[in-house]
């Protein structure tokens, strides 16, 4: 939700620091952040770019939530340094080309959907005209109604309109499509992309991780408060390792245990399934030795496996 109805939870001290010749949005450098003894960042260090959509991944507890407030200046960091569009994120130039869809909003039941965006455009300089709003959050034909009347999926389609309402440049979203069913989210993943492909930058978080493989440009992942891993969804759930291939051989399980990388072979469904690090080199392998070898497919790991393998520590 926009900045400017937000309260803050303490007056932050940013340190100084001068603005990076590379081009960024945002930048978070070293920071740490502590709530008395409990350490929630650790020498956290992040950058944002232009038309990125960025996927910030890790359990519960890692520091998600402490890192977008600081970007959003609604709390200081212990130490480091925040910069947004090359400020301070609690100047009021920055806020105003910022927008939030938090989980924590609490916006009043009882004014219409209308007059929800009407407020919050108040608050902006150069606002998206309602229309638009209404469009890309699809809720045209429920503008008129009360927000306490509204569907689960509506209300988190309304959180999202309300953080787009002053056309900003830098777009927070918190688990977006939470209560949305599978055609509304994906209609939701079209809009962002094309918020995206505006130039726009996207930093979201989800907890489904099939989201963060199908939209994000690049996947950050953290835990006890430090990045753990960074890089596009490919190069992400390459950190998983094996992979799946599935077949029909006349080849023996047996002989196929024996095939380098190959760390599980069984019979699944009518068909092998092998499980390989090096799917490539098992699959020349058996064609060398089986020329009916056929129905052949060979699945990449799963963003799921790669963050687990991450996170387990």
């Amino acid at each position: 939700m926009p900045l400017s109805a937000i309260a803050y939870e303490t007056e932050p001290n940013f340190t100084e620091a001068p603005i990076s010749a590379q081009p960024s949005v945002a930048t978070l450098t070293n920071i740490t952040k502590h709530y008395g003894t409990t350490r929630a960042l650790d020498g956290l260090s992040l950058t944002l770019r232009p038309g990125e959509i960025v996927a910030l991944l890790g359990p519960n507890g890692a520091g998600k939530s402490t890192a977008i407030k600081i970007l959003l200046g609604l709390i200081a960091p212990t130490s480091g340094i925040c910069r947004v569009f090359g400020s301070n994120p609690r100047e009021a130039t920055t806020r105003t080309r910022v927008g939030a869809m938090l989980q924590v909003a609490r916006i009043l039941e009882t004014l219409h959907v209308r007059e929800h965006l009407d407020l919050f455009r108040s608050y902006y300089p150069n606002p998206l005209p309602v229309a638009d709003i209404l469009r890309i959050a699809q809720l045209q034909g429920i503008e008129d109604r009360p927000f306490s009347q509204l569907s689960g999926g509506q209300k988190q389609r309304v959180l999202f309109a309300l953080a787009l309402c002053g056309n900003p440049d830098l777009i927070f979203l918190d688990e977006p499509t939470v209560g949305l069913d599978i055609e509304s989210r994906r209609a939701l993943w079209l809009q962002i992309r094309a918020l995206a492909a505006q130039g726009k930058t996207i930093l979201f978080t989800t907890h489904y991780l099939e989201e963060a493989d199908a939209l994000a440009h690049r996947i950050i992942v953290i835990n006890k408060g430090r990045v753990i891993s960074e890089g596009t969804p490919a190069e992400i759930k390459r950190i998983g390792g094996a992979r799946t291939i599935r077949c029909r051989t006349r080849l023996s399980l047996d002989f196929l245990e024996t095939l380098a990388t190959v760390t599980s072979a069984k019979l699944a469904e009518g068909s092998v399934q092998i499980v390989a690090s090096n799917a490539e080199a098992v699959v020349r392998e058996m064609l060398l030795r089986d020329e009916t070898l056929s129905n052949l497919e060979i699945a990449s790991p799963a963003l799921e496996d790669a963050f687990l393998a991450l996170t387990k520590n």
